[in-house]
């Protein structure tokens, strides 16, 4: 025990929580007993020793989405501190935040949005391979049962585009001209600190933005055309290893129901089941300091009529700095969705004024105004469909992998029309999507990016429009026209008119957003998708998971270290299928010649297999072509060489 103690006293003392595999190089020797930075397995998984005292202190918890429960989730784990000294309090009536799922068969079915994912979320499967799974056995957990339906059930899309009234359009490629592959290499080339404030417009040439590419990014990921160039970045980074997959969609995973009952409600059981406390219906609105110097140390949390909360002095706090679903508006079948905060300033009662007055207090704390003060370019409305029988659901089976009914993978993910002027989309997840769904009801999701134009079909604009219209509006880009009045009685629709759902791509600058740990902070952490962390991405519950971890293990000084995103992005295999994809599925420059070099080699599986129309000859030729060019270009630098004697 002398010996732990000692290591956890110098060894880690000055080991940074948050790793970051771009700081520098890493080797090797006897000063550094570390992994690499970006290095996850059960090697980085070891179980600490509880801190001193940590028996007798206190978490406070604002927000109960992912990172509030996260943080739940590692203080009893990794932090040990017992789990009734842990209470998490939210503005909500319901745990969970923006992962929701709500409704019934009757009234229709709510999601506010979804969640793509892939096989490299490692903190939140690290997380989640310790809850108890939701329907398997008790001794399962819910990556258990995550893992085992994917693997039986692969993910893919039939129909990824969509135009021309119901017609698959071609999307077998990125569509990418070498200027468009140059615009997207030189951005990976680029360093994040030469990005501030530049949005993805300002960069790319107004062709690659009608390109396949840019649909398929743009939809999947939610991206505007105005949106924070640096975090497309962090994203092509993040997600390198799912590029060959973006245009099928063959690269995600998903649960088999909405996000609250897959994820939220089996960690909720269990931390309840372990003593955590849960308090709802209260805002927290503002923290009360102690200031010595440049430190301070969260003594109270305020709330209501200037009621407080009494935070001891080794208590510690964790609070979400914003949501992206904070002053949602909800319409119906007749009802238009709108939400009450301002276009430029969210006004009194938000979950931004935590946020707000933190950052009056310093500057340490972000600019929250950069993420808030333009819902015009942050806002956009989704729509749950929930439906009976028609040639709505008979459309669907036919653009569908699996029979919808059968419980395998319906679209495969997010369907896209391109000529569509609100950019729509429509998707449906395994079915049923709810577990109280009736077997005759199939339950789908619509969302478009512009909001502020009139549709194709309906000559309004998305944001003015009831459920019944935007219907209407899906229907005409299916080809259904004819069929509406067999459809709308036949559907339930639900809206939600959501201001900041994307406001965590507002174009930012360093110190926009605050560290998940402020400087000087004692007790304080910041999570969820508005606080700034090394190298990964946001709007993923892996980094809002991310940001809850780093706080724990910072505050309570465990001497673990959370590691950067996978090294998938520094992975030549990746690097190679990634340039093929790019290159629209052909051979990039130099890929025939890499083949002659190490076909019959340990290393020939590292490259993508060459079209089946490439022979022997026709890559002897090119390296043939290669070495001629190479031997004349010596020659010319022989006699230069000469003449310089």
């Amino acid at each position: 025990m002398q010996v732990l103690t000692k290591m956890t006293d110098s060894t880690y003392r000055n080991a940074t929580t948050e790793a970051d595999a771009t700081s520098g190089y890493w080797s090797n020797s006897s000063s550094n007993t570390l992994p690499p930075p970006d290095m996850m397995g059960p090697y980085m998984r070891f179980r600490p020793l509880p801190t001193t005292g940590v028996e007798k202190r206190r978490a406070h918890i604002i927000g109960s989405g992912i990172a509030g429960i996260a943080a739940a989730f590692y203080l009893i784990r990794d932090g040990h501190m017992p789990a009734a000294n842990i209470t998490v309090y939210d503005s909500l009536p319901k745990e969970g935040g923006s992962l929701d799922g709500a409704g019934n068969a009757e009234e229709g079915y709510l999601i506010r949005g979804g969640r793509e994912m892939n096989w490299n979320y490692d903190n939140f499967w690290d997380m989640f391979q310790e809850v108890p799974a939701l329907e398997l056995p008790e001794g399962f957990s819910v990556l258990d049962e995550y893992r085992l339906l994917n693997d039986a059930d692969p993910n893919y899309s039939r129909a990824r585009l969509m135009h021309q009234c119901g017609t698959i359009r071609d999307f077998s490629d990125f569509g990418l001209s070498k200027k468009h592959q140059w615009e997207l290499l030189k951005l990976l080339l680029k360093r994040k600190e030469d990005l501030n404030d530049l949005t993805i417009e300002q960069y790319f040439s107004e062709s690659f933005l009608e390109t396949n590419f840019w649909f398929f990014w743009r939809s999947m990921f939610a991206f505007q055309n105005w949106h924070s160039l640096l975090e497309m970045k962090l994203y092509m980074h993040r997600f390198l290893d799912a590029i060959d997959g973006l245009n099928d969609m063959s690269a995600l995973v998903f649960p088999k129901y909405n996000q609250y009952e897959s994820f939220v409600l089996p960690l909720v059981t269990m931390l309840k089941a372990k003593g955590v406390q849960f308090v709802t219906q209260e805002r927290i609105r503002d923290l009360e300091f102690s200031e010595v110097g440049e430190e301070l140390t969260v003594t109270g949390l305020l709330y209501g009529d200037g009621e407080r909360i009494e935070v001891a002095d080794d208590d510690l706090v964790f609070a979400l700095t914003g949501s992206m679903t904070e002053g949602s508006g909800y319409g119906d079948m007749d009802t238009v969705a709108h939400s009450d905060r301002g276009v430029h300033e969210p006004g009194p009662g938000s979950d931004w004024e935590l946020w707000q007055n933190l950052a009056r207090r310093s500057a340490r704390f972000g600019q929250p105004d950069k993420f808030v003060s333009d819902t015009d370019r942050s806002a956009w409305i989704s729509a749950t469909l929930t439906c009976s029988p028609s040639h709505l659901t008979e459309k669907f089976a036919e653009l569908s992998v699996n029979d919808p009914y059968s419980g395998g993978t319906v679209t495969g993910g997010i369907i896209t029309f391109t000529d569509s002027a609100w950019v729509m989309s429509v998707t449906l997840n395994r079915q049923p999507h709810f577990r109280d769904q009736p077997e005759d009801v199939l339950v789908a999701w619509v969302y478009a990016l512009r909001i502020d134009v009139p549709g194709d079909f309906v000559s309004k604009p998305m944001r003015e429009c009831t459920g019944r219209e935007i219907l209407q509006e899906l229907s005409y880009h299916l080809g259904l026209k004819d069929g509406l009045q067999d459809i709308e009685a036949s559907t339930k629709v639900r809206t939600a008119f959501m201001p900041y759902i994307t406001a965590e791509f507002m174009p930012r600058a360093a110190g926009d957003r605050p560290r998940v740990v402020p400087d000087g902070c004692r007790n304080l952490a910041l999570v969820g998708q508005f606080v700034e962390t090394n190298n990964d991405v946001v709007f993923t519950m892996e980094s809002s998971v991310r940001t809850a971890k780093i706080g724990v293990y910072q505050l309570l000084g465990i001497p673990k270290r959370v590691a950067d995103i996978s090294p998938t992005q520094y992975d030549i295999r990746h690097l190679l299928k990634g340039a093929r994809a790019l290159n629209n599925g052909k051979p990039f420059p130099g890929e025939r010649i890499l083949h002659r070099l190490l076909d019959n080699t340990y290393f020939a599986h590292i490259l993508p297999p060459l079209p089946e129309e490439e022979d022997a000859h026709s890559r002897k030729s090119e390296l043939d072509q290669w070495l001629q060019s190479v031997k004349q270009k010596w020659l010319a630098l022989e006699d230069k060489v000469h003449s310089l004697r």
